[in-house]
């Protein structure tokens, strides 16, 4: 592997990128994050299910590895969980339309109408975070996080 130096990012950016990540990723971690999102929505829904549901509904049909991947969670505990999510109506598994021996989860209705909800409570709560931001911010933020979460998954080992 040729040894290839990047002169469009210092390494104290880099740093500074990293740990604003971590911020981030450390922030939306905590349990409090998803009661509060599952107040503000006003749902009935355990913590533990509330980022499953909502990963199935953004990235679904989804498989359980996929999903537990995504999640960083075991595949047994996913797979515990989304049964539940199951008996909730919220998800249902059906087999793989490219793959008959995967199962995939996608969302119901009524999954579907709860994860509204949420959405709904999520763009209350951001708006909050960016009334003090001018609308070029927000929309440099937006088209800089896409094109930055493409170019990981590009290179997933990268960041």
């Amino acid at each position: 592997m040729k040894n290839v130096k990047n002169t469009h990012i210092e390494s104290h950016q880099i740093r500074e990128l990293h740990n604003a990540l971590i911020d981030i990723v450390t922030l939306m971690n905590r349990p409090q994050r998803d009661e509060q999102m599952v107040r503000e929505a006003g749902i009935a829904l355990d913590r533990a299910l509330f980022p499953l549901l909502v990963g199935i509904e953004r990235r679904g049909p989804i498989g359980i590895v996929e999903l537990a991947e995504g999640t960083g969670r075991d595949y047994s505990t996913v797979s515990r969980q989304v049964t539940k999510l199951e008996s909730l109506d919220l998800v249902e598994r059906r087999q793989s339309s490219t793959d008959k021996r995967v199962n995939e989860v996608v969302v119901t209705t009524k999954g579907k109408a709860m994860t509204d909800k949420i959405d709904a409570a999520r763009e209350r709560l951001a708006r909050s975070v960016f009334k003090s931001w001018d609308q070029h911010d927000v929309d440099e933020l937006v088209r800089l996080m896409r094109r930055f979460a493409d170019a990981v998954n590009d290179e997933p080992e990268a960041v």
